[in-house]
């Protein structure tokens, strides 16, 4: 099968949807299916072309056997309303013009959470009479309303009407959790038609290891309890609220609060631990992903916070998932929902209120004192691992695209 992808973020990009797409065509590429992505030069989320790539009109380049054309597009940071705006636009006709150059394929595939670019791949699944699944990962334009970065605008609501026009008019829509397929269906959206594909881990990649003893001994970490927040740092995450909990235990020296990745909220963060002096916060750049288990080998507990929003109960961070695979107790601040769920069902951890730092405290208190819970979550944690692997999810997703190229998509 020739499997057309349409995507804003690609490795080395190293967010979720980066991640996500990068795994399952790998495995898409092994089982002996050609994929093709259209994305663009790399630059997420500082709206930094990454060294050693260039923003053109249109480059083709080889990645572990995937065919990845990169076009040119207007980038910016992540942050902001306007200029996020035209970037998301101009990699919308862009992409479409860079498919429209691509030997025939079976499908075209676009992920969201900015859905333009699945705008894209549907103008061009039509142009080229082609089938189209639309990959939903975040209930797009409703969690920029739950941030506070659009809200009761009419330009929301006409990003809500071309968010249903989308899943009307694809083929197939995979949901990256089933709380977005009970939302589609609410709002009229046909059950049939929406598959549930959750994100997993690559279990190659991550496993259980020994602290990293150059990276330890550089950021004074021997001996320390480290409790580590490693993905992206934005408005979602309420990020301040756990240096407030930093902040409430000076008193326990032991600890360290990790924070790995980048955002449009990491300045602001930076500055104000800062601002505060706190000795027990540790900021790490942004890193390869390559290098992403050697990070969490630094952390004795994941940290996954969220904004409390009702909306956030509905996502599954992906960093839930990595965490299973190295073996780590998972803290999770969030509105109650599938992730908090995942975590209790499986006994992989501990679930708290979100925007408390008084209860992520004391969570962190009893993970730190309390070596029998620390150690009964930490080994259901990596037991629950292969459940979620990576390769299972790429099977199933493959699934998804066989059916629609088939003409015989349901899913009930």
């Amino acid at each position: 099968m020739k499997i057309l992808f349409l995507t804003d973020n690609f490795p080395p990009e190293r967010n979720a949807p980066a991640t996500r797409i990068y795994e399952h065509a790998c495995y898409w590429v092994k089982w002996g299916h050609e994929v093709t992505v259209i994305t663009c030069a790399p630059n997420f989320p500082e709206g930094l072309v990454y060294p050693g790539h260039r923003n053109r009109w249109y480059q083709v380049e080889m990645v572990d056997g995937i065919r990845v054309v990169r076009v040119k597009t207007f980038i910016t940071a992540n942050e902001g309303v306007a200029l996020r705006a035209l970037d998301y636009l101009s990699f919308m006709g862009s992409g479409f013009l860079g498919g429209l150059f691509q030997w025939r394929p079976d499908v075209v595939v676009a992920t969201s959470p900015q859905f333009f670019a699945a705008v894209g791949g549907w103008a061009l699944a039509g142009v080229r009479r082609l089938p189209f699944v639309f990959e939903l990962r975040d209930l797009w334009p409703a969690s920029i309303a739950a941030v506070g970065a659009m809200n009761g605008s009419g330009v929301l609501r006409s990003l809500e009407r071309l968010e249903l026009f989308l899943y009307r008019r694809s083929n197939a829509v995979v949901s990256v959790t089933e709380s977005f397929k009970k939302d589609l269906v609410r709002r009229g959206i046909p059950a049939e038609k929406i598959a549930v594909v959750v994100n997993g881990v690559d279990l190659p990649r991550y496993s259980p290891r020994p602290k990293d003893p150059e990276l330890t001994d550089r950021h004074d970490l021997e001996g320390r309890f480290v409790v580590g927040y490693i993905g992206t740092h934005g408005m979602a995450h309420a990020l301040g609220k756990v240096l407030d909990a930093a902040e409430r235990m000076r008193d326990v020296p032991e600890v360290r609060f990790l924070f790995a990745g980048s955002g449009a909220e990491k300045v602001a963060l930076v500055e104000e631990a800062k601002r505060r002096d706190l000795p027990n916060v540790l900021f790490l750049p942004s890193q390869p992903k390559e290098r992403m288990p050697r990070i969490w080998s630094l952390c004795d507990v994941a940290l996954v916070h969220l904004k409390d929003n009702p909306v956030f109960g509905t996502v599954i961070p992906s960093k839930i998932f990595e965490a299973m695979g190295m073996g780590l107790p998972i803290l999770i601040a969030s509105p109650k929902g599938e992730a908090s769920g995942i975590v209790e069902k499986e006994g992989a951890g501990m679930w708290i209120p979100p925007e408390d730092p008084d209860a992520l405290t004391t969570a962190v208190r009893r993970f730190r004192i309390d070596r029998e819970f620390y150690a009964g979550c930490a080994g259901h944690s990596l037991a629950a691992a292969p459940r979620y692997s990576r390769e299972s999810r790429a099977r199933e997703m493959l699934g998804v695209l066989e059916q629609v190229v088939a003409g015989s998509a349901t899913y009930g």
